[in-house]
């Protein structure tokens, strides 16, 4: 069983900036993703990393402004968010998958959940 641990999050201003963290328990290296939820809505592919971190994936609207990475000595992987909009408010959360390869943005692909971080953008 992996368990994943994040943190990071917090309130930041409008046009400003977080770095989450999520680290895995364990030796086991697996492609990992980052997810948020807005209260009363479905939860939303961020952005995915393969195990390399040779494959990504973001969704439209974070492309050019969050980073996804990973350093696997260390089992954690990270999501850098900058130029932040109050649109961005919502809770992050990582999730690691043993069932797929590579870098998926499908909620349904990953079985291992973190338990969530807040960001907060606000003016």
């Amino acid at each position: 069983q992996v368990q994943l641990v994040e943190s990071g999050g917090g309130l930041v201003q409008i046009g400003g900036s977080l770095r989450l963290s999520c680290t895995a328990s364990g030796r086991t290296v697996l492609p990992m993703g980052w997810f948020r939820q807005v209260l009363g809505k479905d939860r939303e592919s961020v952005a995915a990393i393969s195990r390399s971190g040779g494959r990504t994936y973001y969704a439209d609207s974070v492309k050019g402004r969050f980073t996804v990475s990973r350093d696997n000595a260390e089992n954690t992987a990270y999501l850098q968010m900058n130029s932040l909009k109050p649109e961005d408010t919502a809770v992050y959360y990582c999730a690691a998958t043993g069932r797929v390869s590579g870098a998926s943005p499908f909620e349904k692909d990953y079985n291992y959940w973190g338990q969530g971080t807040q960001v907060t953008v606000s003016s």
